[in-house]
This record gives C-alpha cells, structure tokens and sequence, in this order.
C-alpha cells in the first residue's frame, strides 16, 4: 500500500520509517505510560516515489524539518492516541508533497506603460522646480 499525496505522486509504505516516544501534553493518566506521539521519517534524497523536481522544492519547503542527510522528520503529538497522531503525521507529510509538487509559476517582466513614465517625469520636473524655489534671493549657501 502506498500514501497518496496527489493524483500522479504515492509514496511507498517501505520508504516511510516511524517511531513512537512518549508525548507530553494531553493524554491524562496515560501520558507517562504510553508512546502516543508519533515520529514519521521519509528520506527525501534517496526517494524513488518523488520526482527530482518535486523533490528539490519538497527539501526547500521542509526548512527546519530536513536533517542534514536530506530527511525530513515529523513529529506528530497533537492527540491522545497513537493512530490518530500517525495520521496526522501522514496526512501533513502528504500536504507537504502536493504543495511542493505544484511548479511555481514563472515571473513575467513587464514594462511600464507609457502613462506611468510620463507621471515619472512630471513628478521629478515638479519636485525640481519646488527645489529651485527654496534658493531665494543673495543666497550664498
């Protein structure tokens, strides 16, 4: 079975590692007993699921999370249960795919219309002439 983050890209179950450790916050008498948070490792650099571009914008969104090996490490502690903060954790790791898999869209330079340029030009001969007013007469400087 394999994660489905969007409707061309799926993620293996075998490239996805978790671990459960004791989470604090919520979880009442159980907090100190039970492992309930969830910690979700997928190795983005040696992936064969993701696309290398998606994969570059993938490491570039992940910031903090990325570990120096190119895996990205999410901690999941939201909810008193185990399956509940697995999901979380899987639910976010697939959010974080499909946005890194939507391309940019390249910038396109414009140029400044014709009436722009000339309000420029106005604005600087209008600031001009108010600078040559402040002179005044025999103004040695």
């Amino acid at each position: 079975m394999a994660l489905v983050c969007t409707p061309q890209i799926a993620i293996d179950e075998s490239e996805i590692e978790e671990s459960f450790v004791r989470a604090s916050g919520p979880g009442g008498q159980n907090v100190n007993k039970l492992s309930t948070a969830v910690q979700l490792r997928f190795d983005v650099r040696r992936s064969r699921s993701l696309p290398d571009a998606v994969a570059v914008r993938l490491m570039r969104l992940a910031g903090r999370r990325l570990t120096g090996e190119g895996v990205l490490v999410i901690d999941a502690r939201r909810f008193r249960t185990q399956e509940r903060n697995r999901a979380d954790a899987r639910e976010r790791l697939a959010a974080l795919v499909a946005e890194a898999a939507v391309p940019p869209t390249p910038r396109r330079p414009t140029r400044p219309t014709l009436a722009s340029k000339k309000r420029r030009l106005e604005s600087k001969s209008h600031r001009g002439s108010i600078k040559r007013l402040r002179g005044g007469p025999g103004d040695d400087g």
